[in-house]
């Protein structure tokens, strides 16, 4: 039974975090904008001045209160409501990534004073080194850079079509 098991948590927790990997790319440059809101400066100050545990803790709050959409995603998409599922999905994984980031950048250093937590987090980066090593991880890398490109050129050369088009319907 444990070696049936073992290969499809692996599968499971390889998806669940190929996922977190796709969204923080979204996620990312949005909590670099947050960032440089002023009116978040006062919630900042007050972060720093925690100490290790009660950030941990408030660095838990979202993972408490987001993670469990992702089930809730799937129960809609099994009841067919696909739309609202993929909203749910998307916008509870951008706005945990976005939280999580910001709260772990501002309070990293305090964070890694936590035995356990520290364990994980560099647990977690060689897990993550190891990752972005592999054949394969590059080859998506890859693939996922040419389709951005692609996209990239084709709203450009859109937006160059639709500018053209409604210069040449101006009166002269």
């Amino acid at each position: 039974m444990n070696r049936i098991l073992k290969p499809v948590i692996f599968v499971i927790a390889a998806v669940y975090i190929g996922v977190d990997a796709v969204f923080l790319t979204v996620a990312k440059p949005v909590a670099d904008w947050v960032s440089r809101w002023r009116i978040l400066d006062g919630l900042r100050v007050w972060i720093v001045s925690l100490r290790p545990y009660p950030t941990l803790a408030l660095f838990m709050i979202p993972l408490i209160v987001l993670e469990p959409l992702k089930p809730v995603a799937a129960y809609l998409v099994a009841t067919g409501h696909f739309k609202v599922a993929l909203t749910t999905f998307a916008v509870g994984e951008i706005l945990k990534l976005v939280i999580l980031e910001r709260l772990f950048t501002v309070s990293r250093d305090k964070l890694m004073l936590i035995p356990a937590f520290g364990w994980g987090y560099r647990k977690f980066c060689r897990v993550w080194n190891w990752l972005e090593a592999t054949e394969t991880w590059q080859a998506a890398r890859r693939l996922s850079k040419v389709a951005q490109y692609s996209v990239r050129s084709y709203a450009m050369h859109l937006k160059a079509t639709q500018k053209q088009d409604s210069i040449s319907l101006q009166p002269r």
